[in-house]
């Protein structure tokens, strides 16, 4: 069994009970009680795209003396709180001055690990102080573990929502180009349109045919009437799309 929780900094000196409670495994965030003793099983801060967690322990001895792994009494778990709380504030600061859609991704990706890690600490911190109700220390640290729970909740839901208004400005701009561009290949279409009829008479004019005598003797007119109509057809579509791209 001993080999089973090598993980253990080795002065920790557990009872049977406390260690029977114990696997070969490190796992979740918790607090592992029996009846004199207490273990607090927490994970340092995470690394986005790494699933590994770094432990730390903390053990309560059966005269209610805190012990860490290195450090006396709870100093390591009030470092291991102010290391959750640069975390988050360096990310909001981000979030802040984020201008694109990349950094708040990034930000993302770090920010829901810090979450979930943060709210299983507040809640190992919580059933502790449950079953320690006089330890005044222990409270202090589960309400700052509450504090920076809610600093992570804000931290995801401020990520989340400068995202999505990214995707609604470039939505927008998308809309905005897509019909900008529906009406210039109107009017391009409108122009060839219009040309089209008036290059192929300016073709047909001087191939060697013989065309009737009113469209010799009349060309000039017909050119002038068509010009004429098909200025007044681009008139009216240019008011009426400018009527329509500027509503009231």
């Amino acid at each position: 069994m001993v080999d089973e929780i090598s993980y253990l900094p080795p002065h920790f000196s557990i009872e049977e009970e406390l260690r029977e409670q114990l696997s070969n495994r490190v796992g979740s965030q918790r607090c592992v009680r029996s009846a004199r003793e207490m273990i607090l099983v927490l994970h340092d801060v995470p690394e986005p795209g790494i699933p590994e967690r770094k432990a730390r322990f903390f053990w309560r001895d059966q005269n209610a003396h805190w012990h860490g792994a290195e450090k006396p009494k709870l100093t390591e778990l009030h470092e291991l709180l102010d290391a959750y709380a640069r975390a988050i504030d360096v990310h909001e600061a981000v979030v802040d001055d984020a201008d694109t859609a990349e950094e708040i991704f990034s930000i993302l990706r770090h920010s829901g690990p810090l979450l979930r890690s943060s709210r299983n600490l507040h809640a190992a911190l919580v059933d502790a102080s449950v079953h320690s109700p006089k330890d005044r220390e222990l409270r202090t640290l589960k309400d700052r573990a509450q504090e920076n729970e809610r600093a992570a909740e804000l931290l995801h839901a401020d990520a989340n929502v400068a995202l999505e208004f990214f995707r609604a400005v470039q939505a927008e701009e998308h809309a905005k180009n897509s019909e900008q561009l529906a009406r210039l290949g109107f009017r391009l279409n409108l122009l060839a349109g219009f040309f089209l009829p008036l290059v192929a008479l300016g073709g047909l004019m001087g191939m060697n045919v013989n065309l009737p005598a009113f469209v010799k003797d009349g060309f000039w007119a017909i050119f002038f009437w068509g010009l004429l109509f098909g200025s007044l057809i681009l008139l009216l579509v240019g008011i009426s799309t400018g009527s329509k791209s500027n509503p009231k």
